[in-house]
């Protein structure tokens, strides 16, 4: 311990004897896992953001619907041309209770696709699709109010009829999201309270979000019948655990529908694993570049601190053959010399560190993802300092060990 602190106290006289060499030393190494670290954080920032936007799109979610899918003999996927065995209310009340896999599991149905929305002398296309809904549904759907508020317990419990306009309606109708909370507006032949107004999110292939009515559940079944067949969307909140969770939902269904063994689904388990397929290889992608980045900077600080110790031996010989002649051994000689360069790679590295997370979380301003803290990247980063250190110093602490005391005395 005591040969420890004494390599360390002749390497930090030696670090501050040479503070320009040092200063641009670290400066060197500070620099590149300042790059290194802050492009990995970026990195960490994005996968943030892609996972935020992808799951926006429902790729770490599944519905189970009475859509039947079939594969098609060459491999495809095809629709079943009938649909399965409409699910009950009951059964999809009793999936949600009984799957206990963590996720957010919202129960859904459409009442009608072609109402009419008016409010005084306005009114839509008769377009417009009625859905009965319950609060995790638009927690899954990613949908968030422009305006007024959700549904409260006691609305969806008592089939209160109030309702949720798509941002195309409230502008239709309105011109403004924040004119339409609390006005009645009719929805076919039945009025309603208007007690929010959703965010635009365009439309798709599917539908268009905009022009969406939403209702509480029961309020649906109590003025379209309870005949419809109701969708359950379950969203998982680890999107690697979600095949994991699709099929344990399948096992729990065909229990719930007491299907017996080798009887095909009369449903259907609708996912889109072509958006997690895209998550993962972009994921895949990104650490590859990551490793590409680690070792390029591994190798040009390797370098860079190698030559600059062996220039130290250098201006340094008549130093080292004073300190032999005065009976230090070639251990201690090759200890501080190792010590030098493993101080001057940590202090580079822990600079760099902090400036590279820092700027790393740039990026994280601008896709609003929070200050993310790579853990992982900064244990390495400091590990990859000490190796830095040990394998640049190495050589130069032998070299400056090995010389003959004589010789060294002699050189100017």
């Amino acid at each position: 311990m005591k040969q420890l602190l004494f390599n360390l106290t002749l390497a930090f006289r030696a670090i501050r004897n040479n503070r320009l060499r040092s200063s641009l030393t670290i400066a060197i190494i500070g620099l590149g896992l300042m790059a290194l670290i802050a492009i990995l954080t970026s990195i960490e920032v994005l996968k943030a953001a892609v996972y935020s936007n992808f799951s926006s799109m429902g790729s770490n979610s599944f519905r189970i619907s009475n859509n039947v899918i079939k594969q098609k003999s060459g491999g495809g996927m095809r629709r079943s041309t009938s649909d399965g065995k409409n699910i009950s209310y009951d059964e999809a009340k009793a999936f949600k209770e009984r799957f206990d896999f963590p996720s957010v599991i919202s129960i859904s149905v459409a009442g009608t696709q072609i109402a009419t929305v008016k409010y005084g002398s306005e009114k839509t296309n008769p377009n417009i699709r009625v859905m009965g809904i319950d609060n995790e549904y638009l927690q899954i759907a990613d949908t968030k109010m422009e305006a007024g508020r959700i549904f409260s317990n006691s609305e969806l419990y008592n089939g209160s009829y109030v309702c949720v306009l798509g941002n195309s309606i409230a502008h239709k109708l309105f011109g403004k999201p924040a004119k339409a909370i609390d006005k009645m507006v009719s929805v076919g032949d039945v009025k309603y309270r208007v007690i929010g107004v959703a965010e635009s999110k365009g439309g798709s292939m599917i539908m268009n979000s905009d022009n969406l009515v939403y209702t509480p559940l029961s309020t649906v079944r109590a003025v379209y019948g309870g005949e419809h067949s109701y969708l359950i969307n379950v969203m998982v909140k680890d999107i690697s655990l979600k095949t994991t969770a699709s099929e344990e939902a399948e096992g729990l269904f065909r229990v719930i529908r007491k299907l017996p063994l080798g009887v095909e689904n009369d449903f259907g388990i609708n996912q889109n694993d072509s958006l997690v397929n895209n998550v993962l290889d972009l994921i895949g992608y990104i650490r590859a570049a990551a490793l590409v980045i680690a070792i390029v900077t591994l190798l040009g600080s390797v370098i860079g601190l190698m030559n600059i110790m062996l220039v130290s031996v250098a201006e340094r010989t008549r130093e080292i053959g004073v300190s032999k002649a005065l009976g230090a051994r070639s251990s201690t000689i090759k200890q501080q010399f190792l010590s030098e360069s493993v101080i001057i790679s940590l202090l580079g590295g822990t600079i760099g560190i902090a400036l590279g997370v820092a700027a790393g979380n740039l990026v994280g301003i601008a896709f609003k993802t929070g200050f993310i803290m790579p853990w992982l990247w900064v244990c390495m980063g400091f590990t990859l300092c000490a190796i830095v250190g040990v394998v640049s110093g190495i050589y130069p602490a032998i070299k400056a060990s090995k010389l003959d005391p004589i010789v060294a005395l002699r050189y100017e």
